[in-house]
């Protein structure tokens, strides 16, 4: 199973799934990250440095791959060129799931980012959109599985996964984005919801509430656009 992990910014993923990917990982699994723009209009940090930061954090996370689109911090347009730069990605991955910023959400580029990824997954399936990667043409592909992963808003989840293992590891993949969580900060720079010392206790917080409702330490929770199908009852109810 290769996953595909996609985010508004980067550090979106590290976020929001980043344990779930290290479990996948630990598995054998192969894992993609695609951050739909470079950041660049955050309140700290520049492109180069969120580039620098992205870079670290792949190398702690152990992905496969990491690629870093240039839609457009805080415009992320809706039209055909932002369409296909993910249709691009997509069927470069062939991914089994895709992991994606949820609808509603309060950062209007993380609901834009969440319509693109919904459509592109369609739309990816389809052979009369052409698209090229490396000078080599691509073949239709839309993956079976779509998960959005929990941000600001809280939804009741659709899986919570036990990331009792790989939680702590996780955090040094949030914390390779040096300029964006807290540290000892600067106080020259203005202080924003996220560097806050408390938004990364609220992130454990939170993880451990979700592990609560499944009886394990830490999990992550994720909704799906429509329901899960398997040909095995047994095989989502195997004994841990």
């Amino acid at each position: 199973m290769y996953a595909l992990a996609f985010g508004a910014h980067p550090d979106d993923v590290e976020l929001s799934c980043g344990a779930t990917l290290l479990a996948l990982i630990d598995e054998g699994r192969a894992v993609a990250v695609c951050d739909l723009t470079q950041g660049e209009m955050g309140t700290a940090g520049t492109a180069e440095t969120r580039k620098n930061e992205s870079l670290e954090a792949t190398r702690l996370m152990g992905y496969n791959e990491r690629v870093t689109l240039d839609l457009g911090d805080a415009r992320l347009p809706y039209n055909n060129e932002s369409l296909r730069e993910i249709i691009t990605v997509i069927r470069r991955f062939q991914p089994s799931v895709v992991f994606a910023n949820p609808p509603d959400e309060r950062h209007p580029d993380h609901m834009k980012a969440s319509k693109l990824i919904y459509d592109a997954l369609y739309y990816s399936g389809l052979k009369k959109i052409r698209t090229t990667f490396n000078s080599i043409n691509q073949e239709p592909y839309r993956p079976k599985h779509l998960l959005y992963y929990m941000q600001f808003t809280h939804f009741s989840p659709s899986i919570i996964v036990d990331v009792s293992k790989t939680f702590e590891r996780s955090r040094e993949g949030i914390f390779a984005f040096g300029t964006q969580f807290y540290r000892e900060r600067d106080l020259m720079m203005p202080e924003t919801m996220i560097q806050r010392k408390e938004f990364i206790t609220g992130l454990e917080a939170r993880a451990r509430y979700l592990g609560e409702q499944i009886g394990v330490h830490y999990g992550e929770g994720f909704s799906m656009p429509g329901p899960l199908g398997t040909r095995s009852l047994s095989a989502l109810f195997q004994e841990t």
